[in-house]
């Protein structure tokens, strides 16, 4: 299932699948602030682009949470991974949520400052950090509808959801905003 959706010149899509297997000029990482690989998504793009990437972020002095940095992809179908640094969820962390949207604003500024055209992201902070999906797409989805609503050379934004459960979450989501914004419309 692929859902599609249009704001100013940038498309959106969801889909469920392999982040590691994207054809997009770059795709996200949702990494730890040491930036040397670990779990789930992170583990899985170090893995899939090979070592020399772990070489690579060891220069680069770690992300604070929030924030973005590139490197280039290696093995994989992305020619840049862009790591960006979520919060781990806590409800008495009331600078969550705005943690969270920078990191996926922070992932497209590093994105536009690079030339990127497309680009593909995780679920981040919803895996091992705890972010609740249902908290977590709204932020997500809004940050990159605002982000696009702007002049970027960025066409196309893809979030590639590991399981039905997001996929749902995230199409529930971008439905909502469908409704509530007059610049969004599905394709």
């Amino acid at each position: 299932m692929k859902t599609k959706a249009r704001i100013n010149q940038t498309r959106i899509e969801l889909i469920q699948g392999d982040i590691t297997r994207q054809d997009t000029d770059a795709i996200v990482n949702a990494a730890n602030s040491s930036l040397l690989g670990g779990g789930g998504v992170d583990g899985a793009i170090h893995r899939a682009a090979g070592p020399e990437l772990l070489a690579e972020t060891r220069t680069l002095g770690g992300c604070q949470t929030g924030n973005a940095k590139i490197s280039k992809g290696y093995h994989l179908k992305a020619q840049y991974v862009i790591h960006a640094v979520g919060p781990v969820y806590s409800r008495r962390d009331s600078t969550a949520a705005e943690l969270l949207a920078s990191a996926y604003r922070r992932s497209l500024e590093v994105g536009s400052e690079n030339h990127i055209e497309s680009i593909a992201f995780p679920s981040i902070s919803t895996g091992a950090y705890g972010y609740p999906l249902e908290e977590a797409a709204p932020i997500a989805l809004k940050t990159i509808c605002d982000f696009a609503q702007g002049e970027t050379q960025i066409k196309q934004i893809r979030f590639v959801l590991f399981d039905d459960q997001a996929l749902k979450v995230f199409t529930n989501t971008l439905a909502a905003l469908v409704q509530q914004r007059s610049d969004l419309h599905y394709e």
